[in-house]
């Protein structure tokens, strides 16, 4: 990242004073996965939960949301006047969301009829709150009967939920009065160490040329080496492009260890990103959930992916929906700590999501947060799923096979995500894809060993920038397919050896693999889409790197741009693609019961298909593509009034001005001589076409106390301001040379 004087362009602005309003894109998404399904895992171990004494609910408002997701396109889409002109989420809140009148309303209602802790979201979509079961059951119109499956006791209606008249025309439904957990597969996967496939998509043992220490290539998977050269990350960050200045967030029910990833580092060679764990919710010890592989799969992939990133910021929570929902929304809501991508390796069944607890009301509503984290530039990548073209399982354990029908995975299936395949690639000595195909090995044990997902969304219906290479009428995924497969896998180190997702057990040491050479195997392989998500979401993080170093805007929703480059470039074949046209990822003829059918989908063919999307990519190719389309952002100028009295008057203004429509802001960075320097920023302002504002940084009670005693004790006081244009999380992304000046008063 480019430095302006003594501040990085990868700044960021202290959102107590910035952009009003994080995006809620996942606590609708939270709500439309309802509990702990949406994140992979359920309700483990002995004994059932006790039924909820209390519901956490979410309440869609009655707002713009056509208007918002034709806005969310307008700026996703090459060739559009605005594309890439996203706007900050309190402005986007404010033009889109529901009324202030209408807020008011339904705060009022819920707080007079016994709901605690109730909050208008900020995106303006949604109103979040507690009650009690005997309150909600009595708001809604419905008793709520107590049911119980194999993993926990919940709550649903008995009969229809009624919205009361008093909220007619304010909210458009109600999420969260049943709280049944619909159980799914855990995406993170394991070949049996015992056996060799014998068919399906396995190339063993790893092909290409490893790297790292012994042990770790010992587990017998792929090395950080072979995928970062087989996608061109390795080529990338040659060029000092990894990441640096960039933020993920990760979204986990399991803890992690920082040993596991910093040895996992060393091992291999990586600078493994400063990680920042939080706890989010009720009922987590103050040490974290306890460590799973989960966690250490997303964590080393990723940081394998992008070591430069700036901060990885791991959500912790326990699958319950309140801590769902507030975990989903916590890296956008965590000063200083927005993050330009999310990863989520989870999902649930479309045809689960649209029925109870959900629904299609609720999807839509998910659907319209989506769209505003597209509008406001962040991208989100979502696991397609490890079940094939059949996504539901037949069943609420975690073990359970699949149903013998297709389905696809949402999330994933959104629009407004990049949905992510799983695909297994044969290298030559130089780390080159020479063949690749789309994972399935379901042929060994569907239940344990599975396929990418992928198929025809049932709800969705087929976005415009899949016109031309979707004939369904409704959307297809995913949209692309990196390397998923668990045979061979990615080598993880992982010392997980209890809870619910331990990385092996003990006492059963025929789950890990025999190669890894180590008694109690923390060396071993393990795949998933689970995996193919963060190495694209490490992906993008360093493709945004590169716009930003020069001067243009984040990626944001990245699937009109790929659609966009697959139909117009189809000749650059490799150059932005790498295009899968074998293997299929129909479980249909391994699924118990099926009588060796086909479900009919999906199988890969040149282009795009339902099976890979448009395949690998080729990050280099891609990434000067990405460059090429985007506009270059408006230039930012400043200049200081006089007058200035910091001390006294406890703030300093700049006059900041921008080229074309920015959000804006000034920096004032202070030093005391013999002191540590400390910063402030404005406020964000929005300027919707060329013009300029004041900005005005203040400081703190104790910075203007030393800042009186240094003028005291007449020690130098020097201040350095700079104007910034600030990003929808944020960041500055241009910043003008400093202007300094000595305080006297």
């Amino acid at each position: 990242m480019p430095v302006v004087g003594n501040l990085s362009a990868a700044e960021t602005f202290n959102p107590r004073k910035a952009m009003p309003g994080p995006t809620s894109i996942s606590r609708v998404v939270a709500a439309v996965v309802a509990v702990c399904a949406a994140l992979l895992v359920c309700v483990s171990g002995a004994g059932a939960a006790t039924a909820p004494k209390s519901l956490s609910l979410v309440l869609p408002l009655a707002a713009n949301t056509s208007g918002l997701e034709r806005f969310a396109s307008q700026v996703s889409t090459p060739g559009s006047r605005d594309y890439r002109h996203f706007q900050s989420l309190g402005a986007l809140a404010k033009r889109f969301g529901a009324s202030a009148k209408t807020r008011t309303k339904v705060v009022s209602y819920l707080r007079s009829h016994g709901a605690s802790s109730v909050r208008t979201d900020k995106t303006g979509l949604f109103i979040d709150a507690k009650m009690s079961t005997a309150d909600a059951a009595r708001v809604f119109g419905t008793s709520l009967r107590t049911g119980r499956s194999a993993h926990a006791v919940f709550e649903e209606p008995s009969s229809q939920v009624r919205i009361p008249a008093a909220l007619s025309g304010a909210v458009t439904g109600v999420v969260g009065l049943n709280t049944e957990p619909i159980a799914t597969r855990h995406e993170v996967r394991r070949a049996a160490a015992h056996s060799t496939p014998a068919a399906g998509s396995a190339y063993l043992p790893a092909s290409g040329t490893p790297a790292g220490c012994a042990k770790g290539q010992a587990a017998g998977g792929f090395t950080p080496k072979q995928y970062r050269d087989a996608y061109g990350l390795s080529a990338l960050s040659a060029k000092g492009l990894s990441g640096q200045g960039e933020k993920v967030a990760l979204i986990e029910i399991d803890g992690f260890r920082a040993s596991d990833i910093s040895t996992f580092g060393k091992c291999f060679g990586i600078r493994v990103p400063k990680i920042t764990g939080y706890t989010v919710g009720s009922g987590i010890s103050s040490g974290g959930l306890t460590p799973g592989g989960e966690a250490a799969l997303d964590l080393e992939v990723l940081a394998s992916a992008a070591p430069g990133l700036s901060g990885i910021d791991v959500y912790e929570t326990q699958p319950d929906p309140a801590s769902v929902l507030e975990a989903l929304t916590a890296p956008l809501q965590n000063p200083g700590h927005k993050p330009q991508v999310i990863s989520a390796s989870l999902g649930l069944c479309e045809p689960q999501t649209i029925a109870p607890p959900v629904g299609k009301g609720g999807l839509k509503d998910a659907d319209a947060a989506l769209a505003e984290a597209a509008a406001s530039g962040i991208s989100v990548v979502a696991a397609s799923g490890d079940d094939g073209s059949a996504d539901c399982v037949n069943g609420d354990q975690a073990t359970a096979p699949p149903e013998a029908r297709t389905a696809v995975n949402y999330p994933s299936s959104s629009p407004w995500v990049t949905a992510v395949g799983g695909t297994n690639i044969h290298l030559n000595a130089a780390n080159q894809i020479i063949s690749q195909t789309v994972w399935n090995d379901a042929n060994q044990d569907p239940s344990t060993v599975g396929a990418g997902g992928g198929g025809y969304s049932g709800v969705e219906k087929r976005p415009g920038y899949q016109n031309g290479v979707n004939s369904n009428s409704h959307r297809e995924l995913p949209d692309v397919s990196l390397l998923g497969d668990v045979a061979p896998g990615f080598d993880v180190y992982c010392t997980a050896d209890s809870g619910p997702d331990p990385c092996y057990s003990p006492s059963q040491p025929q789950q890990c693999n025999a190669a890894a050479g180590t008694p109690n195997c923390v060396w071993q392989p393990i795949g998933g889409t689970s995996a193919s998500t963060p190495l694209m979401a490490g992906s993008i993080a360093v493709i945004d790197q590169l716009q930003r170093r020069n001067h243009k805007q984040d990626v944001g929703l990245f699937n009109p741009l790929l659609y966009k480059l697959g139909k117009t470039r189809a000749n650059d074949s490799g150059k932005i693609f790498q295009d899968v046209t074998s293997g299929s990822n129909d479980v249909g003829p391994y699924i118990p019961g099926n009588g060796g059918h086909a479900l009919g989908c999906c199988s890969a063919a040149p282009g795009f298909d339902a099976a890979s999307g448009w395949g690998g990519i080729n990050l280099a190719g891609l990434s000067k593509a990405s460059l090429d389309a985007a506009k270059s952002l408006v230039r930012v100028s400043e200049s200081i009034p006089r007058g200035q009295r910091p001390v006294s008057k406890g703030y300093v203004t700049a006059r900041v001005g921008c080229s074309g429509a920015c959000d804006l802001g000034a920096i004032a960075k202070v030093t005391i001589k013999g002191k540590k320097p400390f910063s402030q920023h404005s406020g964000v302002y929005t300027l919707k076409k060329r013009g300029a504002k004041t900005a005005k940084v203040s400081f703190t009670r104790a910075e203007r106390s030393a800042l009186s005693a240094a003028l005291k004790r007449h020690t130098p006081i020097t201040v350095s301001v700079y104007g910034a244009i600030v990003d929808v999380a944020g960041n500055v992304e241009s910043l003008t040379k400093a202007r300094t000046f000595r305080a006297s008063s």
